[in-house]
């Protein structure tokens, strides 16, 4: 059950962050074992000054169409997982809506399965 938060610069338009959604959902379903409807991702939109990222840190040329994607997730993938999802994320965005390999920056913030609840203040996984 990944909760997903992808932050971006404004101005995109409503095709382009709908393709990140559809990408992500994919990416992670077809690596990660999510299942089917399971889809909890918002998008933030930032004005550029509120948008900071080095243009080069470890060797990669970043730009300014660079998406930041943050996975909250169960701590039960492997790292071949891990690095499945990272390269299916690359691949799939690169096709639709065009991103940039270099442009792709993503985080997974692992957790306990007792830390989630999902509605009616209700441990869905403890």
């Amino acid at each position: 059950m990944p909760l997903v938060h992808i932050s971006l610069r404004t101005g995109k338009p409503e095709s382009y962050r709908q393709a990140i959604f559809d990408g992500l959902y994919r990416a992670m379903h077809e690596t990660f074992n999510v299942p089917e409807d399971d889809q909890f991702m918002t998008i933030t939109e930032h004005d550029a000054v509120n948008f900071r990222y080095s243009s080069a840190y470890l060797g990669v040329s970043r730009g300014d169409d660079l998406v930041y994607i943050q996975i909250t997730a169960n701590n039960t993938r492997t790292v071949e997982q891990k690095k499945a999802l990272f390269a299916r994320i690359v691949e799939i965005l690169g096709e639709d809506p065009g991103i940039r390999p270099q442009d792709v920056f993503v985080n997974i913030v692992e957790v306990a399965k007792e830390n989630w609840s999902l509605g009616n203040g209700v441990a869905h996984y403890a």
